[in-house]
């Protein structure tokens, strides 16, 4: 399939075609793998991200140069952070790392704000993205304030599960408590502890969820 045919198919039913063509005719197709950090802490963001095929977890750092996850990004999606940085000049607060293979389209800054009084359908995209993903920094306060730390993980596992579409969770231990700032030793403790109330199944490299 042609990448710039695979920009159509997943946002057909989000641009209008003149709106389709431009992003087309513009977008720069990035290709990356498992890991693969996308955006840094204090980059300058050149380019507004499309996401086309893959996921993307966006992190923040904390105070004790510790990372926290805030939310995934999934086919369909762009990032509001990236693009509040790209209006407003300024280096990048978040890192982007791919959680698995996908294509991104970056779109120039420049045309950001001149579709947003040329296209109705890129305006709404954009405030629903603002939106989502504000809807989503709650969720991820509500949860270091209100929630334990082994609801947190399920929740972690449950959200892993369905961007890989695989009930097979391939982490460490130690990823997973990076991602949900925490100690190895904690996580591998509510592990087992899920583990023998029949939630999970941890095996040699992956965990397994019942």
């Amino acid at each position: 399939m042609n990448p710039k045919e695979t920009i159509a198919d997943v946002y057909a039913a989000v641009f209008e075609k003149e709106l389709l063509n431009e992003i087309s005719k513009l977008a720069l197709l990035i290709e990356f793998d498992e890991d693969d950090v996308l955006i840094d802490f204090g980059q300058f963001i050149k380019g507004i991200p499309l996401l086309v095929s893959g996921a993307i977890k966006i992190m923040r750092e904390d105070f004790d140069e510790g990372e926290l996850l805030l939310y995934f990004l999934e086919k369909g999606d762009t990032c509001a952070m990236t693009m509040a940085c790209c209006m407003g000049e300024k280096q990048s607060e978040i890192r982007a790392i791919a959680e698995n293979k996908g294509l991104v389209a970056m779109i120039p800054v420049g045309k950001m704000e001149e579709w947003m009084s040329k296209y109705k359908s890129w305006r709404a995209f954009v405030f629903n993205s603002y939106n989502s993903r504000f809807n989503e920094l709650l969720s991820a306060i509500d949860n270091i304030a209100f929630k334990h730390m082994d609801q947190r993980l399920e929740e972690y596992l449950n959200e892993k599960s369905k961007i890989n579409d695989s009930n097979v969770v391939t982490q460490t231990h130690q990823q997973i408590a990076y991602d949900l700032n925490t100690s190895r030793v904690v996580i591998s403790r509510l592990l087992k502890a899920m583990e023998n109330e029949g939630k999970i199944k941890l095996n040699r490299n992956n965990i397994e969820l019942l």
